[in-house]
């Protein structure tokens, strides 16, 4: 492992509105699963060779939560939409650049620019690969969605020892109906519930982020204590 660059960044809150927030940014070369694991176990995520975490010194909002996938029971709802889904095709392969992956990226951006107000501009193919295909190691990976030989859908993962950390997922709004942001979480569990993995990890938490609130109905789950530095112990519960 090489820690290429550390350093602290402030910006608007990318979750609440009127806040601000403090980043913490590791630049990573060579980062191995477990040691990338033992970071996210801290409450960082993974961005192409990024690490990052908030470390807001008055907010505590951005909860690191992770799915107890042993415990985790499928609810009728959750098995229609993945019933309602038989029809889609699911593969999953090492992190890949395409116009396909860009064109669809950006379409799903715009789309929740105008539901839910988020920035946007239009991401190069520099960004995304830095981004999402950049040093995945032997554990980064995409699910590519197919509907009739049709891209809807990207999941980015990172499969560690114990557990997958989901890392962010977009897909074609003229597909919504078969809730594929649902579908995508569900078959992440079960892909950990085959592998043995006890897992999912989420990333952040925010009650009042709408974008976010909703990992809490995915039961049962734990939470991170604090934030834990690289040479101390960590707890959830």
């Amino acid at each position: 492992m090489n820690i290429l660059n550390e350093f602290l960044h402030n910006s608007e809150c990318s979750y609440l509105e009127d806040k601000t927030q403090t980043m913490d940014y590791k630049i990573i070369n060579d980062c191995s699963a477990d040691i990338t694991q033992n970071y996210i176990e801290r409450g960082y995520r993974r961005f192409g060779k990024m690490y990052f975490r908030p470390v807001c010194e008055n907010c505590n909002e951005c909860q690191s939560i992770k799915i107890d996938i042993n415990n985790y029971k499928f609810s009728k709802s959750e098995k229609r939409v993945i019933k309602k889904a038989a029809e889609i095709e699911i593969y999953r392969q090492k992190p890949s650049l395409s116009q396909e992956h860009l064109d669809l990226f950006n379409s799903y951006h715009l789309f929740m620019h105008s539901k839910k107000g988020w920035d946007y501009q239009v991401t190069t193919a520099q960004h995304y690969f830095g981004s999402f295909v950049d040093a995945p190691g032997n554990f980064g990976y995409e699910v590519l969605y197919f509907h009739k030989d049709k891209l809807i859908a990207v999941d980015l993962i990172d499969i560690l020892e114990d557990g997958i950390s989901s890392i962010y997922f977009y897909y074609d709004p003229l597909y919504a109906s078969f809730s594929l942001g649902k579908l995508s979480l569900l078959q992440e569990i079960i892909l950990a519930k085959k592998e043995n993995k006890k897992w999912i990890y989420l990333g952040y938490y925010v009650e009042e982020c709408s974008s976010l609130n909703y990992k809490a109905n995915y039961k049962p789950y734990v939470t991170l204590h604090g934030r834990p530095k690289m040479d101390t112990p960590y707890t959830w519960s």
